[in-house]
């Protein structure tokens, strides 16, 4: 762990994807924080899916949040039914998942970091062309 390293907590994390969560369209109506719950808890989505997920929230309609509310309930309905067959694998599973949730603070904070710099970039293009009259 380098000295610049950051120690997130899961409620950080959590803190994080709620404020993204709340950028919804005005006319959906969402339960943020039972929808993060949902999608925190998903063992089928990886990292990644579930930062897509966060990210199209300023675009998904009633239908896609319902829709996807649906899927993430069953799905944790079936992963219940099988944590009586395979508890280890489910454990394995959860582990996991709670590893992922983490590394969301970092995949956006790594995307705000490359925002600034592209954001600090162009200032540094717009200064020199208006020095050199374009």
């Amino acid at each position: 762990m380098s000295e610049n390293s950051i120690i997130v907590t899961e409620n950080e994390v959590d803190k994080l994807v709620l404020e993204l969560l709340k950028l919804h369209l005005d006319v959906v109506s969402v339960d943020e924080k039972d929808f993060l719950d949902l999608l925190k808890h998903s063992l089928s989505l990886n990292t990644m899916e579930k930062k897509r997920v966060i990210d199209a929230t300023p675009t998904l309609s009633q239908f896609q949040f319902d829709e996807l509310k649906k899927v993430f309930i069953e799905e944790r309905e079936k992963f219940r039914e099988l944590s009586k067959e395979h508890p280890d694998d489910i454990k394995k599973l959860l582990v996991k998942q709670q590893k992922e949730w983490l590394q969301l603070w970092d995949l956006y904070k790594m995307e705000k970091e490359d925002t600034k710099k592209k954001e600090q970039d162009k200032k540094q293009i717009d200064d020199l062309k208006s020095q050199f009259g374009l």
